[in-house]
């Protein structure tokens, strides 16, 4: 709790109205899109500048206070929940875009920037920021970075850090480090800007991104297939793979569809309904590609591997049809979902969908289990719903109990248990699925280095 003193010395560093501690503010930048925890901030503060944050940070470190990064609160881990009387530092007004180089195809910003604001501020340029997901209206770039985003494309254009050339932080010890200064080559040693890229916060904040841009792709078609197993999801995207230029190969399951559909905002697109669907999107880069297209899907039904599709007619056509995927995690987050972002190597997709499935058939007979993902690049989203009558806390024992189950399934593959949304809190205890006892060691040396104070988001991934 803040004493009367250090409240007015936190108002002296950033002027009075931009210091928070109103029950509202707190609770809604005290939290997340995680739903199991109840936030506890002592203050939400705004700085407009990275010196403001670098005094705000050397402020803490001399009063011992922790603080916890907020950008657009979409995360799914608690990544950014303050529930433990920590200072919440809001990045939202640092939110400009502070240079765009034509030239090097870079654009250099702060990190509050929303990300459509950085995609349509590109697209008006002439660019191209291909990073994208559902939360692009809310996401803002320094989140992104330091959960190191996936989402809807990485399948053509990879995760957050593929794009990312240069950096700002303020380490926990109040330092300012300038990261690799946008450019293309620099081998001169260790190269910090990829520790701060998927670090959650815990080494220090990021204040400024320099972000490589490309050129816009060509005309985009969607399709929308309806698959009767699972298994032959893979066989669909080999296939289309292999003749197209795919932008992002996705997949949800009939119960996903069902609460898509229930909120009445978008169609059914077939007559008949299936257990799975596909939704691939690709660029129309030649007069034949939808004629390609076209003959992929026949190839693949004379398979058996698909039973109906739809291929976009229009722009406007294409967009409702990315509705029926992008508005799954919005239409079930009513039921507080307890999710499992979990990924494997591609090739290795069929035969963990296969044991998982089992897994999830035997462990969870009682509730709705809501599959979707970005398939096309091993990445699932495991959406265990909770009952009404049931209690949220003894829903979470319920669904950690089976964590065991299919986590054990995921260090056997070699994959990751948290392919995209990072560690945060939800995730913490389960880090040593994915990473070995010597690696966890030297990422917490690694945090002792950059936060000796361990003030930067404590609790959070080590």
């Amino acid at each position: 709790m803040l004493a009367p003193q250090q409240l007015a010395e936190l108002g002296r560093l950033l002027a009075a109205d931009r210091v928070a501690t109103d029950t509202d503010t707190l609770t809604r930048y005290g939290l997340d899109w995680t739903r199991y925890f109840t936030p506890d901030a002592a203050a939400v503060l705004f700085p407009k500048t990275v010196d403001e944050v670098v005094a705000l940070v050397r402020w803490a470190q001399r009063e011992q206070f922790a603080l916890v990064p907020s950008g657009g609160r979409t995360g799914l881990s608690g990544g950014a929940v303050a529930r433990n009387g920590e200072l919440v530092v809001s990045f939202e007004r640092m939110n400009a875009i502070l240079e765009l180089d034509k030239v090097g195809r870079t654009v250099r910003c702060q990190a509050g920037v929303i990300t459509k604001t950085l995609q349509e501020f590109a697209l008006a340029n002439g660019l191209y920021y291909p990073v994208d997901f559902a939360s692009s209206g809310s996401s803002q770039i320094g989140g992104n970075i330091a959960t190191n985003a996936g989402g809807i494309k990485v399948v053509r254009y990879g995760m957050t850090r593929e794009w990312v050339v240069g950096l700002k932080v303020v380490t926990g010890e109040g330092e300012v480090l300038e990261l690799n200064h946008g450019l293309a080559k620099n081998n001169t040693g260790y190269d910090f800007r990829h520790l701060f890229i998927g670090s959650e916060g815990t080494l220090g904040f990021i204040v400024e991104a320099t972000l490589r841009l490309a050129r816009p792709p060509a005309e985009l078609a969607v399709m929308v297939l309806a698959v009767p197993n699972l298994a032959d999801i893979m066989n669909i995207f080999n296939a289309y793979r292999d003749k197209l230029d795919l932008t992002a190969f996705e997949f949800f399951s009939e119960q996903a569809l069902r609460h898509v559909l229930a909120r009445g905002a978008v169609q059914r697109p077939f007559d008949e309904a299936a257990d799975y669907y596909v939704l691939l999107e690709f660029e129309k880069i030649a007069p034949d590609t939808e004629t390609q297209a076209l003959a992929l899907f026949e190839y693949c039904a004379e398979q058996g591997w698909l039973v109906d599709g739809v291929l976009s007619q229009s722009q406007q056509q294409a967009a409702e049809l990315w509705r029926l995927r992008e508005d799954i995690s919005e239409s079930i987050t009513p039921y507080k979902p307890y999710k499992n972002d979990i990924a494997v190597v591609v090739s290795k997709v069929p035969a963990f969908v296969a044991q998982l499935d089992e897994i999830l058939a035997r462990e969870y007979p009682q509730f709705e289990v809501v599959w979707f993902g970005h398939i096309g690049d091993g990445n699932l989203h495991i959406n265990v719903l909770k009952p009404e009558a049931l209690a949220i806390d003894d829903f979470r024992r319920a669904c950690e109990q089976v964590n065991k189950h299919v986590f054990e399934l995921v260090r056997d593959f070699k994959g990751s248990m948290s392919a995209e949304h990072g560690v945060g809190l939800l995730k913490h205890d389960y880090l040593d699925v994915s990473r070995s006892h010597a690696e966890i060691r030297l990422m917490k040396a690694m945090k002792s280095l950059f936060d000796p104070d361990g003030i930067m988001n404590p609790g959070k991934l080590v």
